[in-house]
């Protein structure tokens, strides 16, 4: 069934006003029911301290973790809730890089982010790992076939991936590299931080071994949350870098044993209302329809994209032959920072991406920064057309 946008946009309070918003991939629009479900926890705390209130609250914690399990696709115990995306992808990455030696690969994407791309280079310098940067194809996406090629080279212990690009409209061809991993054996760490509530994700078919991804971008949960999915077969093999007492157990004096599901890689301290709030986004998108959202998220931006190719001076910047909805673009007379300002001013919210989160293919495009404008299923073809008339006229 189509998307009732009216009721969507009337349950969302940043609706009410009459501004833009285009940030969905930066931080996006919690629906009232998400911000309701962390106001009453934090009341409950409020009136019976931390401690009782994470008591009651844990029927509803389990339910988010079995939420973003159907989510994925996965299994809960395969589920892991933590503070956000960067937490969650480093979990997965340094419990296998503490088991490799000097000499061994990681592959990796040019797409790749600056969070991930930092601590790849803190294992190079830190365990002597070495960093493979896979070429993109001409469509800009990580070319598969020199993937499959490197992955031969059997000091390649870890593959990761960026699924959907920060700075552009990319979406790299996961399940394609999931295949060319599984194929070697090799496990496959894969960034959903801006795929998670913008696209259909099922681990079973991308094949990873694990998963991260955020709460406050597109399942449009409050900032704080993310989460890790960890393949119950490949758990077993790594021990999270860091434990406390909830991922372990002090079994003795001078020993300990480590939990046997996914959260191994949680800590016991934890943000329980954004939990609770981010179990509703997600239930929110389920009840939604992960296809339904993709499918008016990349139609609105194609729209958009439409509307700025008849702009003079205005390029588009995406990459890949399949995009979503995030759409990046230059002004040939117009920095990003100062067209950000600019549609400011005019009540539309955008933003930028700039060389230092995206170095290798912003490099590759020889430009310092985009304009990044996130659109998302509860955008209007309204918005869209006002952000290009307010283009038009600057």
């Amino acid at each position: 069934m189509p998307l009732d946008i009216d009721a969507i946009r009337r349950e969302t309070p940043g609706c009410a006003s009459d501004r833009a918003h285009f940030l969905h991939c930066g931080a996006s629009l919690p629906p009232a029911r998400v911000v309701r479900a962390v106001k009453d926890h934090l009341d409950l705390e409020a009136a019976v301290g931390g401690y009782e209130a994470e008591r009651r609250a844990e029927p509803g914690i389990e339910a988010t973790r079995r939420s973003v399990a159907r989510l994925l696709s996965a299994a809960a115990d395969e589920i892991a809730l933590v503070e956000n995306a960067t937490i969650a992808w480093n979990q997965a990455f340094w419990s296998v890089v503490w088991t490799l030696r000097p000499g061994d690969r990681v592959a990796t994407c040019r797409a790749d982010y600056a969070s991930n791309a930092i601590s790849l280079l803190q294992a190079k310098r830190r365990r002597g790992v070495e960093i493979d940067v896979i070429p993109d194809d001409a469509h800009g996406r990580i070319d598969v076939e020199a993937l499959a090629r490197r992955l031969e080279d059997d000091r390649v212990k870890l593959v990761t991936l960026t699924h959907v690009a920060t700075g552009n409209g990319l979406v790299n061809p996961a399940e394609e590299v999931g295949r060319a991993a599984r194929a070697r054996g090799i496990p496959f760490l894969l960034d959903a931080c801006q795929s998670a509530g913008q696209l259909p994700l099922d681990v079973d078919a991308i094949g990873c071994d694990f998963l991260s991804a955020t709460g406050r971008k597109h399942l449009r949960g409050p900032r704080g949350t993310g989460f890790l999915y960890a393949r119950r077969d490949t758990t077993a093999r790594y021990e999270p870098a860091t434990l406390d007492l909830l991922g372990a157990t002090w079994t003795d004096v001078d020993a300990y044993a480590v939990r046997g599901d996914a959260r191994r890689y949680e800590t016991w301290e934890r943000n329980v209302a954004g939990m609770l709030g981010l179990g509703v986004a997600v239930d929110l998108a389920l009840e939604l329809g992960l296809d339904a959202i993709e499918e008016r998220s990349v139609r609105l931006a194609d729209r958009l994209r439409a509307r700025l190719a008849e702009i003079d001076g205005v390029e588009g910047r995406d990459l890949g032959d399949r995009r979503c909805g995030i759409v990046a673009f230059t002004h040939a007379a117009h920095e990003p920072d100062r067209i950000v300002r600019a549609l400011a001013a005019r009540k539309i919210e955008v933003g930028t991406s700039t060389v230092l989160s995206t170095r290798h293919q912003m490099e590759d495009l020889g430009l310092d920064a985009v304009v990044r404008a996130g659109v998302h299923y509860l955008n209007t073809e309204e918005e869209v057309d006002r952000l290009a008339e307010a283009l038009r006229t600057l």
